[in-house]
């Protein structure tokens, strides 16, 4: 992510309606419904939702299961990013996996949070699916 982000929720009067992110991802509105739809088709108690955050003035999209978190997703000027933290448990599962290795790569060069390190994808298709929905199923089988 070398290049700079622009975030485009960052009016706290503005809630992020259907709407609002339909004209914000265009064709990219698809690749959204469908991360949504992942873990409500295969989870429990999943529970989402906008918040409006003043440390970094802008709405992100936060997805539970049950009360762990899964992932965050911010929205970018065409596209969204989505964030999943993962503590140093999830290291040999994340290696032992079949993510790409250009993930597995990220992820070891993460600057650590304490125990903790951020791997983001900055969705450009649905290519970017598999990897999303792969990292949902290990952020949620972790104890």
């Amino acid at each position: 992510m070398s290049e700079k982000e622009i975030f485009v929720l960052s009016d706290p009067s503005v809630f992020p309606s259907d709407g609002i992110i339909c004209g914000i991802l265009g064709e990219k509105e698809e690749v959204w419904k469908n991360v949504l739809e992942y873990p409500n088709a295969n989870y429990k108690d999943v529970i989402s939702g906008w918040k409006y955050y003043n440390d970094g003035k802008q709405w992100l999209f936060r997805m539970q299961i049950k009360k762990k978190t899964i992932f965050w997703a911010a929205m970018l000027a065409d596209t969204f990013r989505i964030t999943f933290y993962f503590g140093d448990k999830a290291e040999p599962l994340i290696e032992g996996s079949a993510l790409p290795e250009n993930v597995k790569s990220d992820f070891r060069s993460a600057k650590r949070f304490g125990s903790t390190r951020p791997l983001t994808i900055r969705v450009s298709g649905s290519g970017d699916l598999a990897t999303i929905y792969k990292l949902i199923d290990l952020k949620a089988k972790i104890k």
